[in-house]
C-alpha cells in the first residue's frame, strides 16, 4: 500500500581531497511489496534535476536501483562488493559510468534509514566516492 511520507536526502561526494555535501527535504511515496521498498518523489531545483521524478527501489540490503526519468535520465545500479555499468544522463548528454557499492545499509522498516557507499568511475578513471544517507518519516 503506498503511503505519503517525508524524506529527508543527505549526499555526499568526495572528490580531489574535497567533500560536497547537498540535502533535500520533500515529499514522497513509499510503496512495499513483494520484499521490496519503493521511494518515488519528485526532483527540484535544489537536486539539479527540476522536472524529473527519481525512484529508488531497495531490495533488503542486497541491492538498490536509482532511477531518474524526466528532464535527466539516469538508472543506477547498487549492489554490494559488485561493479555495474550504468547509464547516466546529463544535461550535456549520456554516459556510461562504472559504479562499486562498498555498503548499503537499509533499516527503513525499523528507523526508517536508507544508507548507500558506492564510487563512481568513467571509463575506468575515479570519478568520486559517494554516499547517500536517506530517512524516512510518516507524514502526520
Amino acid at each position: 500500500m503506498k503511503k505519503n511520507v517525508l524524506i529527508s536526502l543527505t549526499s555526499v561526494q568526495f572528490q580531489d581531497n574535497e567533500k560536497t555535501q547537498t540535502e533535500l527535504l520533500t515529499r514522497a511515496t513509499i510503496d512495499k511489496s513483494g520484499g521490496k521498498t519503493i521511494i518515488s518523489y519528485e526532483d527540484t531545483s535544489a537536486t539539479g534535476f527540476e522536472g524529473s521524478v527519481t525512484t529508488i527501489t531497495a531490495d533488503g540490503s542486497k541491492a538498490v536501483s536509482i532511477i531518474r526519468e524526466g528532464t535527466a535520465n539516469s538508472v543506477l545500479s547498487l549492489e554490494k562488493g559488485r561493479k555495474h555499468y550504468c547509464q547516466y544522463g546529463t544535461p550535456y548528454g549520456s554516459m556510461q559510468i562504472g559504479v562499486y557499492t562498498h555498503k548499503i545499509e537499509n533499516t527503513i522498516d525499523k528507523n526508517g534509514r536508507l544508507y548507500l557507499k558506492y564510487t563512481l568511475d568513467l571509463n575506468s578513471s575515479f570519478l568520486s566516492d559517494n554516499e547517500i544517507i536517506m530517512t524516512v518519516q510518516e507524514n502526520r
